[in-house]
């Protein structure tokens, strides 16, 4: 049977080149980094080598490179140490927020260790800066952690415009950036911004491994507790293999960004197209059909009310066609996206959320919008 895959915000398939890279590299640099001896200090230089080429992708020194297990860990790390050690007692974030940011803020405030504040929100999901100007003036040194750009609706939020303005009040800055790293470029001199994410699995490396960003400005103890790795702050012994493919991934992306992006913006105009001339009643979520604001990997997509709108996905996939409901992380349940929620609380159509990345073509486009035709009409 036909299948095709949609589901690019959630995981990209693996580079060939990376799978080959890792492939040999498990041979030949088995060693433990830690080791003092000639086969730990090969593996060593493969992790330093990969923190310089990061640094240099994103106009940052090594030294704000510490690599971990992915992107939930790197944004508890910079949540939880960032409050914790500089004794912050009030956070600022968005209802649309990955769970990898709202659950660990909230936990700090069920504890009592925080007051946290939502801010206001647009019928696109753009945060509103009168409001975060107004939210740090009223409280205490404030925690701010604002995604970059939003994994189900795809809305991209000015984080230039939101450091200046975390830095005039003395905040601590921190971003979601993992569906934007290696996307998007990054120039670290020029934005206010002190912590971010990245993991590999969304840009065609492997899962299990990736970075946060830690500015020269703020100092933190480590989250995890242990081995002296990562210059003593991420205790654990390095995956060598997965560092290296994380850093060949991000020069990968890099090296291609420009040709990558006109042809993924392409795909996902010629789907939005496909939507308006051949279903009906078709809507979009957030800027999904603004490609200047929103991520050009996503395209959300409101259906009319329908029968089968709790098996959709399901049979999408039956159909052969790999998408999600919102958020992939969440889909395996039976909560609806909060993100969904947030912005269209009173909504009762379905949304489905598809994404694509280089290895997509117009074809499985068609073959999506003639199976999702056959579910509608």
């Amino acid at each position: 049977m036909k299948r095709v895959y949609l589901d690019n915000a959630a995981t990209t398939p693996m580079a060939p080149e990376i799978i080959q890279m890792m492939s040999e590299m498990m041979k030949t640099h088995f060693a433990n980094p830690s080791s003092v001896h000639s086969f730990g200090r090969e593996s060593k230089t493969v992790v330093e080598n990969a923190r310089k080429s990061i640094a240099n992708l994103l106009n940052t020194s090594p030294g704000s490179i510490f690599f971990t297990s992915g992107g939930t860990e790197a944004d508890n790390m910079a949540i939880k140490c960032g409050i914790d050690d500089h004794k912050i007692t009030h956070a600022i974030t968005s209802k649309l927020s990955h769970h990898a940011v709202l659950y660990p803020l909230e936990d700090l405030e069920t504890e009592g260790r925080i007051k946290l504040s939502y801010i206001d929100i647009d019928e696109s999901g753009v945060v509103s800066l009168p409001h975060l100007k107004e939210l740090l003036a009223n409280n205490p040194r404030t925690f701010v952690s604002i995604m970059h750009a939003n994994n189900e609706i795809g809305t991209i939020q000015d984080i230039k415009a939101i450091g200046e303005i975390c830095k005039e009040y003395n905040a601590i800055f921190h971003s979601d950036t993992v569906q934007t790293i290696a996307h998007f470029p990054f120039d670290m001199k020029e934005l206010n911004v002190d912590f971010m994410a990245a993991s590999a699995h969304k840009f065609h490396g492997p899962k299990g491994v990736g970075f946060v960003y830690i500015s020269e400005n703020i100092q933190i103890k480590p989250l995890l507790r242990g081995g002296a790795q990562e210059r003593n702050m991420r205790a654990g012994t390095e995956n060598v293999y997965g560092i290296a493919a994380l850093a060949m991934a991000m020069e990968m992306a890099y090296e291609h960004l420009e040709e990558e992006v006109k042809y993924i913006k392409g795909l996902k105009s010629y789907m939005i197209e496909k939507f308006k001339t051949e279903m009906q009643d078709v809507q979009f979520y957030g800027k999904c059909t603004d490609m200047d604001n929103s991520l050009y990997t996503v395209l959300s997509v409101n259906f009319p009310e329908t029968d089968i709108a709790e098996m959709l996905l399901f049979n999408l996939d039956i159909l052969g066609v790999a998408c999600s409901g919102g958020s992939a992380c969440a889909s395996g349940g039976s909560k609806s996206s909060h993100v969904l929620s947030s912005i269209n609380p009173e909504s009762k159509r379905p949304g489905i959320r598809f994404s694509f990345s280089k290895y997509n073509t117009k074809k499985d486009i068609d073959f999506a919008i003639a199976k999702l035709k056959e579910l509608f009409n």
